[in-house]
């Protein structure tokens, strides 16, 4: 049943060979990767002018200023990621870069920055993508953020596991119909705003009064809005998902996804200060610009329903970001393993389940409150940022090609400019929630270095050099002494005592007896079997079981040769249904699990598997 239901959410398994049919032409992968970046248009401009409209609407004519300035670190950025798809063409993005070209401790502080970024991403999508729905819904408040953790787990996380090719054709739809949607948006609003006798912006929108209090809001703002920047750099981390030529198509897919952000991102602030929008609890800023655009009618909803859904999918852009990401930090040995392998649909099945535990525990802390989490956002990824196009001036300069030092001048702009931008996030939003990414980050990059330590540590253990191999496999055998843990003779114990014989001449039956009687009862047993196997009965007036089982076979292994085995066989019957495990203890099980952890002793279960 399990197996059947597996097939049926996950899909059936993927040969290697079909992995090329998982490669996304541009039009896909336009869809797949710049949601993100495209969907931010919801609530980028909307986080600037919550900033702005504060102090009496003294720094609201700001909005327009602060917009520009991240309209040009936008086109700093992509100029930059450009460069950085073209020199890893293997994908991993700034952690690539720094490895290559800085180290380990930049790289590591790169890829928990991402690690944070990605996260909160997802947490983020899927609650302003809720947020749209609510705006329009209000009656569906109250359930925020059980729709967040159904939306999360029951549809994004499925669909992923279902494959790139298959997620691709999913939410290609949702994310084309959004960009039409705000596209026919902008349009309307720009053209109503003209054909009107009011002027195309109120003088209201426009006033300004600077002074010190004044610009510390307006770094604010500029910080809060640079949430629209994230996703940017998800392209140049997934450059092998593209179809060949990789490079080309990831280069062209990233300026296309710049463009339309940079028109749609001006569209909105436009129209934002057209209408003079003002904070409303529970209504975006994107659903009042197209209510006064269009009214309550179809376009309204159209809006709305391909907002929350491409808010959804934002998350998406995570879900391939993150996951190749581990996979290139687990082969180089800073993530567990089983991260850097596919799963059945050619997917890194297993990054996508640890994104959707770690962004479904921060939607349910944080209640699903967007602006709480977007306190949190945008450090990690302009830290990557400044780290990657560190990277890429030291690329360039190893590489001396043509023209290496107009592209290393552009990255060394572009790191300034986004070192600047940390600075003014870490210190604008730093009592609101940045200092919890600035403790993460080096806690990460701690637990990075714990598992490199780790697999270094065991790699040193494990390695076998060649002028020992002889010595080894040269050393006399010694014999091998296998104990039975029994309760009593049965069935179990005597197949369990016929495979003991099997290995060796040396058997031991043991009882653990917890008065006289059963243990003279047990030894009456044994004799009437009449077998040739040594039956050794210990006495528990404490009626433990596994301890003075434990310490019988401590006892032999001090006392064995070192050449000789310590061999433990537990008979373990296997119930047909599974709910009859709930009848038994799981003695057999917790002896095995401590026995394990003893060095020099064997452990093998023997199981016998009942019929009814």
């Amino acid at each position: 049943m399990m197996h059947f239901l597996r097939r049926i959410l996950i899909g059936r398994p993927l040969h290697n060979q079909e992995m090329i049919r998982e490669k996304l032409p541009k039009w896909k992968a336009l869809a797949i990767f710049s949601s993100d970046a495209l969907s931010s248009v919801a609530y980028g401009p909307e986080q600037i002018m919550l900033i702005l409209a504060i102090p009496g609407m003294l720094a609201y004519g700001f909005i327009g200023p602060v917009a520009i300035a991240i309209l040009i670190l936008l086109a700093i950025v992509t100029l930059s990621y450009v460069q950085v798809a073209k020199a890893n063409p293997g994908g991993g993005g700034s952690y690539a870069v720094a490895i290559h070209n800085l180290g380990e401790w930049p790289a590591l502080t790169a890829a928990a920055s991402l690690f944070a970024d990605y996260t909160l991403t997802v947490a983020v999508s899927v609650s302003a993508g809720t947020a749209a729905i609510v705006s329009a819904f209000p009656e569906l408040a109250v359930h925020q953020v059980v729709l967040d953790i159904f939306v999360l787990f029951g549809i994004l996380t499925l669909i992923n596991l279902r494959g790139v090719r298959e997620s691709s054709s999913t939410f290609v739809i949702p994310t084309y119909a959004f960009i039409i949607g705000i596209i026919v948006l902008i349009g309307a609003g720009i053209f109503q705003s003209f054909q009107g006798t009011a002027p195309a912006i109120p003088p209201q929108s426009l006033e300004k009064q600077l002074n010190f209090p004044v610009f510390y809001l307006l770094l604010r703002a500029f910080a809060n809005g640079c949430s629209s920047m994230t996703g940017i750099e998800a392209i140049s981390n997934g450059v092998p998902m593209f179809k060949e030529p990789e490079v080309k198509n990831a280069t062209k897919t990233t300026y296309l996804m710049s463009g339309i952000l940079g028109i749609m991102f001006f569209g909105i602030t436009y129209l934002l200060m057209h209408f003079h929008i003002l904070p409303i609890e529970d209504v975006t800023a994107l659903s009042q610009i197209a209510e006064k655009t269009f009214g309550r009618g179809f376009m309204y909803y159209y809006i709305q329903i391909t907002t929350m859904l491409v808010l959804y999918l934002a998350a998406n852009t995570s879900f391939n970001g993150l996951p190749p990401l581990l996979s290139i930090l687990a082969k180089d040995g800073y993530m567990p393993r089983y991260l850097g392998t596919r799963g059945e649909r050619l997917s890194f099945s297993n990054g996508i389940i640890l994104l959707s535990i770690t962004a479904g525990l921060l939607i349910f802390f944080y209640d699903g409150n967007t602006e709480n989490l977007i306190s949190l956002y945008a450090i990690g990824v302009f830290l990557s940022f400044t780290i990657a196009q560190s990277g890429m001036v030291v690329h360039w300069r190893k590489e001396q090609g043509s023209g290496w030092m107009i592209r290393a001048v552009l990255n060394a702009f572009g790191a300034v400019i986004t070192g600047i931008v940390v600075i003014i996030i870490l210190v604008t939003k730093f009592f609101y929630g940045a200092w919890m990414v600035i403790v993460f980050i080096p806690i990460m990059i701690f637990i990075l270095k714990k598992i490199r330590h780790h697999y270094n540590d065991m790699a040193e253990q494990l390695h076998l050099p060649v002028d020992e191999i002889e010595a080894t496999f040269n050393t006399p055998i010694g014999k091998n002494m296998v104990i039975v843990p029994i309760a009593s003779p049965t069935r179990v114990v005597a197949e369990t005592l016929k495979y003991a014989k099997a290995i060796s001449n040396d058997v031991i039956a043991l009882h653990i007896a917890i008065d006289e009687e059963s243990g003279k009862r047990v030894e009456k047993k044994w004799e009437s079997l009449r077998t040739d196997f040594k039956l050794v009965v210990v006495y528990s007036p404490y009626r433990l079981v596994i301890q003075p089982l434990i310490d019988y076979v401590s006892k032999l292994e001090k006392a064995k040769a070192p050449e000789d085995f310590i061999t433990v066989l537990i008979p373990e019957f296997e119930t047909k249904k599974n709910w009859h495990r709930l009848l038994h203890n799981q003695t057999g099980w917790v002896l095995r699990t401590l026995l394990i952890l003893k060095d020099n002793v064997v452990v093998t279960t023997i199981p016998f598997h009942l019929k009814k």
